[in-house]
């Protein structure tokens, strides 16, 4: 886990909110986007349901949708995004393995707020080759707001994206619809999560008959937003919410002090296995930590899923660095970006793996995407409130666990994973080349 301290800067003209009973007012994840302020309103509402569906399972006094200190202080809290469950459950060749595997291994395993996709090509002899890696933060909820209330937007965003022609609504909004106007905002919404995002779990999608994985493909040849269902707006809400409270242990001598990992993953059986992630125990450790100094935790504006760090001095091509050109940020300003593009361009004659991953004193070719986030931090930005003293009945006193949580022995393993890795080895290694994505730059 890294924490990156950052000065706060109040963006916009809003005043600072007054805690969690006031109307939240966040901007559009990493002001990537001007939106109409109806739109802007709808995407707050999206916000403040999912937390009111939270706050009475998981609320806290340590925790507010937004910063009640006017002069919060502004933190990122990061995490490296390769998928952590393939690597504890077997090893990290295995996890490279199945979380590179196409669009079936992003949908079982890239559960860490980052998902990727592999962009291939033909090289002169007609070899398929990768060619480069998309990596995506943005939130799906963000996406589904625009297909439902913003049609034009949400195409105009996608064909920047792609780099080239605007998407068909039909790719959007599934093959019988031409034109989602005619349709009202929720049939629109039922549309678009069939055809791009699937239910992710949430009821009335699931109500709809919406299926886990979208039937699309604009959204499985390309990373355009996550789409797995373990990447929404209501977990990052949830993980941070439940980290958010002063959880202690005591000592020997009958003091408190700050309470490990284990302690507070082990309160709940089936919380054990989000210990093993690299998402859940930075986020809620982080929170944890600020409780326990009597801090206020809130999400800082904008709210949002971004990469802050990309440690691109491991790549090396032709003995040098990599070309600047083959690394684009974008999907955000002011540093809070959400979308990556590595590697070469379409007119560019090279490929993925000319470029070598030096590591130590080994120098491996880049194939994938799981080399690239394995160097990508990821993370929401965090608003802290000024140390307190916190009134002792405020602490969460947890017992010493009986052992270490043991990552191996989680139900993932055998219930994701291991079917994954059978199903891999069935196929002999090799999966169907995916499509090329539409638009190619």
């Amino acid at each position: 886990m890294t924490i990156l301290f950052v000065p706060y800067v109040a963006c916009g003209s809003r005043d600072p909110p007054g805690g969690a009973d006031m109307p939240s007012s966040f901007s559009a994840p990493g002001f990537a986007d001007e939106l109409t302020p109806g739109v802007l309103d709808r995407w707050n509402q999206v916000v403040e349901d999912e937390f009111k569906r939270l706050e009475p399972l998981y609320g806290s006094p340590y925790f507010t949708l937004e910063p009640g200190d006017p002069n919060p202080q502004r933190v990122a809290v990061t995490w490296f995004g390769n998928p952590a469950e393939p690597e504890f459950c077997f090893d990290e060749t295995t996890a490279r393995r199945l979380s590179d595997w196409g669009v079936r291994g992003r949908r079982a395993l890239h559960n860490e707020y980052c998902e990727y996709a592999v962009v291939t090509a033909p090289d002169q002899q007609g070899n398929l080759r990768p060619k480069r890696v998309q990596v995506t933060t943005e939130l799906p909820e963000y996406y589904q707001l625009l297909a439902e209330d913003a049609p034009d937007l949400l195409r105009d965003i996608l064909s920047d994206t792609l780099g080239g022609e605007p998407p068909r609504w039909e790719e959007l909004y599934g093959p019988a619809v031409a034109n989602p106007k005619l349709l009202s905002p929720a049939q629109r919404r039922v549309a678009f999560a069939r055809q791009m995002t699937g239910h992710g779990l949430h009821p009335d999608l699931q109500e709809a008959d919406v299926p886990a994985d979208p039937v699309g493909s604009l959204n499985a040849v390309n990373a355009l937003f996550m789409a797995h269902p373990i990447n929404g707006l209501d977990d990052l809400l949830y993980i941070v919410m439940f980290g958010a409270k002063p959880y202690a242990r005591r000592t020997a001598s009958g003091a408190l002090e700050a309470a490990g990992r284990d302690q507070i993953f082990r309160q709940d059986p089936p919380l054990a296995a989000l210990a093993c992630r690299n998402a859940d125990p930075a986020a809620a450790m982080a929170a944890a930590g600020a409780a326990f100094d009597g801090r206020t935790v809130s999400f800082a504006d904008p709210i949002g899923m971004y990469i802050h760090a990309f440690t691109s001095e491991v790549f090396q091509f032709e003995g040098g660095p990599v070309p600047d050109p083959w690394i684009r940020l974008s999907r955000g300003r002011q540093g809070l970006h959400q979308r990556l593009e590595f590697g070469p361009g379409d007119a560019d004659p090279h490929f993925l793996d000319d470029i070598t991953v030096a590591e130590g004193e080994s120098e491996d070719p880049l194939t994938g995407g799981y080399q690239v986030v394995r160097h990508v931090q990821v993370g929401p930005l965090a608003a802290l409130g000024a140390p307190k003293d916190v009134p002792p009945g405020d602490f969460v006193v947890l017992p010493d666990p009986p052992g270490p949580i043991r990552c191996r022995d989680a139900g993932v393993c055998n219930d994701v994973v291991r079917p994954l890795k059978e199903a891999f080895e069935a196929a002999a290694g090799q999966p169907a080349p995916p499509a090329g994505p539409r638009g190619r730059r």
